[in-house]
């Protein structure tokens, strides 16, 4: 049997009343984009292309202002669409927070994911949480942009699960002094490539002035720089406060990176004496320095 002319001119009217309303909807939510940033590759591209070199005790790195830069790069780039965050992805023993890590942890719209540093100090397991976020959030329709700032090739397959999902992932490099510092595979795959320059990331970067100490002086005593190890210890925790103590701790007999690396750079400078290849006596200003904090514990 026909429907009724009227009642099916009335169904098809109603029809498109609701897909019209549905589309206005849709207009007003506004496009979301997130910063991803491999920490990894932003330390050793923009080191060496500012400071000459990829050790990260050879050079300080603002990232609360490059946060910023960044952050304002895309709000151009994506002129239409809101922050939602940024990621930041970096190593630590233990995944446990070095000082710089909880720093940038507290930052506002910033979310630090840990992986492992293994012996040689190379970042495991990084890449699959790149992957695990980008996925996620496209899958659940939280961002439309994801721009990425690294240049592993194991982060094709991240960008090809955020683009099954509909996000359009945009590559963001550093120049490079010679060559490339991006794997081509990743290049290929992308939406959008932008490179940034020695201009952009020069005010973030600044090479540390290392004291000239050698080895012509007295050399100190264990004691003595057992003695100085507390000495900076109590300097610490009045900086840091009781609760980068309790963070610390579990990491006991090993200081992260960043906090071993100060250590030792304030305690040549109160000995005027080089400890570089001094292993007994940097087991020494170790052991002062825990031994301080232990015993607040």
């Amino acid at each position: 049997m026909n429907d009724d002319p009227a009642a099916l001119g009335a169904r098809i009217d109603r029809t498109n009343e609701l897909l019209q309303r549905m589309l206005a909807e849709v207009a007003k939510t506004p496009s979301t984009h997130a910063i991803f940033v491999d920490a990894g590759y932003l330390y050793a591209a923009a080191g060496r292309l500012v400071a000459g070199t990829e050790d990260r005790r050879a050079f300080d790195l603002d990232a609360e202002g490059l946060i910023d830069a960044l952050i304002d790069k895309a709000r151009t780039i994506f002129a239409d669409s809101r922050l939602l965050r940024v990621y930041w992805y970096d190593g630590a023993r233990r995944r446990i927070h070095t000082a710089e890590q909880q720093s940038i942890a507290e930052l506002p719209d910033v979310k630090v994911r840990l992986g492992n540093l293994n012996a040689n100090n190379q970042q495991k397991g990084v890449d699959s949480l790149i992957r695990s976020d980008l996925e996620s959030l496209a899958r659940h329709r939280a961002i439309s942009d994801a721009a990425l700032l690294g240049g592993d090739e194991d982060l094709v397959s991240a960008v090809e699960a955020a683009q099954g999902y509909g996000a359009r992932v945009h590559l963001w490099g550093i120049e490079a002094p010679e060559g490339r510092n991006q794997a081509e595979p990743l290049l290929w795959e992308v939406d959008s490539q932008r490179t940034f320059d020695l201009d952009f990331f020069k005010p973030y970067v600044a090479r540390r002035t290392a004291a000239a100490y050698d080895l012509t002086g007295t050399r100190p005593t264990r004691e003595d720089v057992r003695f100085v190890g507390a000495q900076i210890a109590a300097k610490w925790l009045a900086a840091r406060g009781r609760e980068s103590l309790v963070e610390l701790l579990p990491g006991h007999p090993y200081l992260p990176g960043s906090v071993d690396q100060d250590l030792l750079v304030e305690a040549e400078g109160l000995l005027q004496y080089s400890l570089r290849g001094q292993a007994d006596l940097r087991r020494a200003l170790r052991d002062g320095f825990w031994e301080h904090l232990q015993t607040l514990y």
